[in-house]
């Protein structure tokens, strides 16, 4: 199925993977730009953030701006980097999965659940995934006398407060539905939770609440 933002998760597993300078500045150019969904940004063309910020948004808000950026400013470009996430994909036995872009705009960004417990799983190896996917909000200055930007994060139940939750990265577009993807300790245990194709604006997290509480239960 279409993963819709889900796909972040790999866009930051390959970004960390280059070892660049997280402190470095990087750009929002017009190639960064939503050209399959025209969807809009705050963060807008010409503005300057680390690719600390970057990441931190991209993961924790969505912010496909920045996720565009962290794909672009890559050895090889867009493609060397999309064509990074599908060998690190299938590096991680992820069989029925593929990409196209690092914002997961695309439909064409698809793979299945087991694949994504996978990824989730792989992604939960880095502090800085498991950090920036639950921070709560974050406020980053984007340069050039332009005004601060607060971002906060698109899972209700972060911005809840549910500690739980070690790691997660939600999604939507139109052909995907309402999608999440979640790692958390229950009784001390990890536990991955995929929900794909959810049809209403909160149904999707609604699911993980019930599913985690019936493993607080069953897992006792």
């Amino acid at each position: 199925m279409p993963i819709a933002s889900i796909s972040k998760l790999m866009t930051a597993v390959v970004s960390l993977d280059a070892r660049h300078k997280l402190n470095a500045p990087l750009n929002v150019t017009v190639q960064d730009q939503d050209f399959d969904k025209f969807t809009g940004s705050r963060l807008g063309v010409g503005s300057t953030l680390s690719r600390h910020d970057m990441l931190h948004i991209a993961l924790m808000s969505s912010e496909n701006r920045a996720a565009a950026a962290l794909s672009r400013d890559y050895a090889g470009g867009r493609p060397g980097f999309v064509a990074a996430m599908n060998a690190k994909a299938r590096a991680l036995g992820m069989r029925h999965t593929s990409f196209v872009n690092g914002t997961g705009l695309s439909p064409r960004n698809v793979s299945t659940a087991r694949d994504l417990s996978l990824l989730v799983e792989a992604a939960s190896r880095y502090p800085l995934i498991r950090a920036y996917s639950t921070d709560r909000e974050q406020i980053v200055l984007p340069g050039s006398g332009r005004a601060r930007l607060s971002y906060h994060n698109s899972n209700a139940l972060v911005r809840g407060g549910d500690r739980s939750i070690v790691l997660q990265k939600t999604g939507f577009i139109n052909e995907a539905g309402h999608c999440v993807a979640v790692r958390m300790i229950v009784h001390g245990r990890p536990v991955d939770i995929v929900v794909l194709g959810a049809s209403g604006a909160r149904d999707h997290i609604a699911d993980v609440a019930r599913i985690s509480r019936w493993l607080r239960c069953s897992l006792k």
